[in-house]
């Protein structure tokens, strides 16, 4: 299963993230480039930043919901989509400099790393376990936001095994990234 994945899902976000680096920039230099890493461009605006948040969210929430949907076989405790994507989202961190986690909100959190690590993030949780579509923050240089992740009927039985309705519940994402420093 884990091929199917890479194999047409992978892709997809993989481009999507190309759009994100050249979103708009006309001055990236293509001559005598060709071989070298592509730079590093990170968002001149809290706007700028906003913005590549919410797609990125949209992106990975999708992806994750889609991983879910046609490759999760209750039957197979090997393949954790969620664990999947912390993949993608390592090599976010070391291409992008964009850090991405989840966060527990409603419901057992999974695995003790997806607990608030700190205040941004225990505000978060209150925020989205009170309906709020983002939560966002700049501190120390960087860009945060926080938003929605479904846990529809099928994820409830292990995130919420003992309920009494099958609402939906809300797990988190956070987003954090540096701004650009403004040239004095």
């Amino acid at each position: 299963m884990r091929k199917y994945f890479g194999f047409y899902v992978l892709p997809l976000v993989l481009g999507a993230m190309v759009v994100l680096v050249f979103e708009g920039r006309s001055d990236s230099k293509t001559n005598g480039d060709e071989g070298r890493k592509p730079e590093v461009l990170l968002p001149e605006t809290i706007l700028e930043a906003r913005g590549r948040g919410r797609l990125l969210h949209e992106i990975l929430h999708g992806t994750l919901q889609l991983v879910h949907r046609d490759f999760f076989d209750p039957n197979d405790h090997d393949f954790i989509p969620s664990a999947t994507m912390d993949e993608v989202f390592q090599d976010l961190a070391i291409s992008q400099k964009v850090e991405v986690r989840w966060l527990g909100v409603e419901g057992k959190t999974m695995n003790v790393d997806h607990k608030p690590k700190d205040g941004f993030e225990r505000r978060a949780v209150d925020a989205l376990r009170a309906g709020k579509e983002e939560f966002e923050m700049v501190e120390g240089g960087r860009f945060r936001r926080a938003g929605p992740i479904a846990l529809h009927n099928a994820c409830l039985k292990c995130h919420v095994p003992n309920r009494k309705s099958l609402e939906d519940r809300v797990a988190g994402l956070v987003i954090s990234m540096p701004l650009k420093k403004e040239k004095k």
